[in-house]
């Protein structure tokens, strides 16, 4: 079947009230910065839906990437005809004959938007109904949950019949919520993490703390295929890599082994939230499971929250691995994650950390660094790029290579 144009629908947005319109050109933005390498299409976004003309543009190319888009509820390939029943009985009979094997109860739901049009909706379906029975005699309209619903709307333009109903991404467009930062570890957590607060609207920047020569070019570069994996539910995310060799080296040479963890992780804290500040962010998003490592008991929780007022988005933390692991598999980040590339606070992981760290004793041993000065200089060192869509393939030959 060859479409002429994709209609979407909102879903959740229908309760934005007055913020409604923004929340819409929002979307917009998104479809096209989701669907760039389409120069073809034509998106227009009216009040109750989005009409994205395919112009030429395949249709089964559009759909997986519109799919991944954040704030859809669902969508319909449709097929434009000329505004006259004519044009519609024979697009209905050319539908019907493609899809209907012989099992299925139909529907015709109609839809008017220009009043001019000879017949009103009611008059419309009648009419299509009775059409679908001339050829078929022996099908079964249902009203209810029928197996085939054919819609066609009659707007100013044109005609337009549609039959599929895809189920979109949900959840709102990312960037409606304003901005945070997520702490992109190379592990499986922190990108679903990352994926939970874009379906709520949050715009996200992955920060990414490297230790080299203690971690690779290869662990780096698998974060940046991680923050990949999710570019298509946004178009496009910034990647801010932190260099933080001296003070993981400073840490273990002036505290205990026991507090490493604590003192790394509140460094990092500190760390996030300052480039926060600089990016306009509003929140830090983490990847924390409570109760999965020893830096995510309640008691580090709170001694390592200790060094921030931000607030701390966790959208993991009361799943359990099982189900992380569930998810990272869906939006295919999971088979990336396990690969055996170390990060920082792997590699600087101490045999028996504090799972109870006292804050007092956190305090007194950072009396013995630098900090101010420490993070003065991996401040200064941070690099930023964007990692878009299009960086896919290289990210599969780099997974070939593994």
């Amino acid at each position: 079947m060859q479409y002429t144009e994709i209609m979407v629908r909102y879903g959740e947005l229908s309760t934005k009230g007055k913020n409604r319109r923004s929340f819409i050109m929002r979307l917009a933005q998104n479809v096209r910065n989701a669907l760039g390498e389409f120069p073809n299409l034509k998106i227009q976004a009216d009040r109750d839906r989005m009409h994205i003309l395919l112009n030429g543009e395949d249709s089964r190319l559009v759909f997986p990437k519109l799919k991944k888009v954040f704030g859809i509820q669902n969508f319909s390939p449709s097929i434009r005809v000329e505004k006259n029943l004519d044009a519609l009985e024979q697009m209905t009979h050319q539908i019907m004959q493609e899809i209907y094997t012989g099992k299925e109860t139909f529907k015709i739901t109609a839809k008017r938007s220009d009043h001019t049009f000879e017949l009103d909706s009611h008059g419309l379906q009648q009419f299509l109904g009775d059409a679908v029975i001339d050829i078929f005699p022996e099908i079964k309209a249902q009203m209810k949950r029928p197996d085939i619903n054919l819609r066609v709307e009659i707007r100013q333009d044109a005609a337009y019949l549609s039959y599929e109903t895809i189920k979109g991404a949900g959840g709102l467009p990312v960037g409606t919520s304003g901005r945070g930062m997520l702490m992109l570890s190379g592990g499986i957590d922190s990108p679903v993490a990352g994926y939970l607060a874009m379906k709520r609207g949050v715009e996200i920047e992955a920060v990414h703390f490297a230790s080299p020569p203690y971690t690779s070019e290869q662990a780096l570069q698998k974060a940046k295929d991680l923050t990949e994996k999710l570019t298509p539910y946004v178009g496009g995310i910034q990647f801010i890599e932190v260099p933080f060799t001296e003070i993981q080296e400073e840490i273990k040479k002036r505290s205990p082994q026991g507090y490493w963890m604590t003192l790394t992780r509140r460094m990092m804290l500190r760390l996030t939230d300052a480039i926060r500040e600089m990016r306009h962010g509003l929140v830090i998003i983490n990847g924390e499971s409570l109760g999965q490592v020893a830096s995510q008991t309640l008691h580090s929780m709170v001694a390592i929250n200790e060094v921030t007022t931000t607030p701390i988005i966790r959208p993991v933390v009361t799943m359990d691995k099982t189900e992380i692991i569930e998810l990272a598999e869906k939006i295919d980040t999971f088979e990336l994650a396990i690969q055996p590339f170390e990060d920082c606070c792997t590699i600087f992981a101490p045999p028996q950390p504090k799972t109870r760290p006292k804050l007092e004793k956190v305090l007194e041993l950072e009396e013995r660094f630098d900090i101010e000065g420490l993070m003065a200089r991996c401040l200064a060192g941070i690099k930023i790029e964007e990692i878009t869509p299009a960086q896919a393939e290289r990210a599969e030959e780099f997974a070939d290579l593994l």
